[in-house]
């Protein structure tokens, strides 16, 4: 059997080109034999589209254009995506992916939280909303709350931190033999460094 390549890859709910970039990751490991290992990158909206009240001409207009341009990606593959309501920091659900993945729930979790959260039907700064959802999926809530309000925080922050040396900067971002490719649109790129990867080691096999 041949061995999977791995592929890290940099998400975060609150980003609509990590939700509308999902499902074709998923498709691409079927497709390539990857070997997906998923981790959270929080951004920081607010120190590069300043907060509803600061935003400048030119902010509001890169706003309004990113969720149009995702709602289109959105569309084209029968997904709702609703632009959130406010400016979220994302916490509770991206330190609750760390949780998934050490408790065999990520897939599950994965597509649940940014299906609800695209619909505007789960507030991810919410602690008793995500633990709602842990359990609507047949995680511990108890067990995630204890989690996210205790080894769960430096946890994140560490991903973060190893993410950033990598130099990674926004989402969906994919980390293949320590090269970054930042975008759904990178995908295409990260494809041929696959295949040709692939080839060079059918070349020396």
């Amino acid at each position: 059997m041949q061995k999977k390549t791995p592929v890290r890859v940099y998400t975060d709910y609150k980003s609509p080109y990590a939700f509308v970039a999902k499902d074709r990751t998923y498709a691409l490991a079927e497709e390539y034999q990857l070997e997906l290992d998923w981790y959270p990158y929080t951004l920081r909206i607010q120190d590069y589209l300043g907060t509803l009240d600061t935003r400048n001409a030119h902010q509001w207009r890169r706003v309004r254009y990113s969720y149009m341009d995702a709602r289109r990606l959105a569309n084209a593959q029968g997904l709702v995506l609703k632009g959130p309501e406010r400016v979220y920091n994302g916490y509770y659900a991206n330190a609750g992916l760390l949780f998934a993945k050490q408790n065999g729930l990520f897939r599950i979790y994965n597509d649940t939280v940014f299906e609800r959260f695209w619909k505007r039907e789960l507030d991810i700064d919410s602690l008793a909303a995500m633990k709602a959802l842990i359990a609507d999926i047949g995680g511990d809530p108890a067990a995630y709350e204890a989690w996210a309000e205790g080894p769960g925080r430096s946890e994140h922050e560490r991903v973060i931190d190893e993410a950033e040396a990598m130099g990674v900067f926004g989402v969906p971002m994919f980390v293949l033999d320590g090269e970054l490719f930042w975008g759904g649109d990178r995908i295409g790129m990260l494809i041929e460094r696959l295949i040709e990867r692939r080839a060079a080691q059918e070349k020396q096999a």
